[in-house]
């Protein structure tokens, strides 16, 4: 994939491969809050998860750049991630994606519904070492269909480092070609179905954001 990478000296276009894809999910700092909300999605037919985070593979020819996605039916939206990138060049990268997902199939099953849709990623990184001091304080926000839908910091979401270290065993950093959705924020009013969303990952420190906008485009269900 083509990103465009901006740093100290500038911006250059660089190339990376992604050829695998976990998002982590449940992965919120705050304990009592993660159980409250999977005590919501339980009470909808949403089986709890096996453990706090989990991690879910989805296939890497999901992750698209387009600025329109294809998806069936009108019951999917997206969720405003940051995303880990390795690179064997730059080293660990950081992007801004959208864990999009089926919402009328994640009562049958989470891991399918995550895997029935494309994962936008935006076209601009940082490097993570430029942002780690500051990581707790990146704004994280996305918009749907015209209106607020997530507003919140990465404070919110476990650290990129012990997530790593939590799926690799101990290993501090994500692999080159691997991508690592981090996880998201609540939802402004519950999660629901959309079709046009946006998403920004905004660096107040530098004044700088990534953002990422997309359309869904619905196809029928037909039998």
């Amino acid at each position: 994939m083509r990103f465009r990478l901006h740093h100290a000296d500038g911006v250059e276009d660089i190339e990376v491969p992604v050829s695998v894809i976990v998002i982590a999910g449940w992965s919120g700092r705050d304990e009592a809050a993660v159980q409250e909300h999977i005590d919501e999605l339980k009470e909808i037919g949403v089986a709890p998860p096996s453990q706090t985070p989990l991690y879910y593979r989805v296939g890497a020819s999901l992750a698209t750049q387009a600025g329109r996605i294809q998806v069936l039916g009108e019951g999917s939206s997206g969720e405003a991630e940051a995303v880990l990138i390795g690179s064997a060049r730059h080293g660990m990268l950081v992007a801004v994606g959208s864990d999009h997902t089926d919402r009328d199939f994640e009562a049958q099953s989470v891991a399918v519904s995550k895997q029935m849709c494309p994962k936008p990623l935006g076209r601009d990184v940082w490097r993570y070492d430029d942002v780690a001091e500051r990581w707790d304080a990146l704004r994280l926000e996305s918009d749907m269909d015209g209106g607020p839908y997530q507003r919140g910091t990465m404070a919110a979401v476990r650290e990129p480092v012990e997530l790593i270290a939590d799926y690799f065993h101990g290993y501090k950093a994500v692999p080159p070609e691997f991508a690592m959705f981090l996880g998201t924020i609540p939802a402004l009013g519950g999660v629901r179905p959309g079709r046009n969303f946006s998403a920004r990952l905004a660096d107040d420190g530098t004044g700088r954001a990534l953002t990422l906008d997309y359309e869904a485009v619905t196809l029928p269900i037909v039998s």
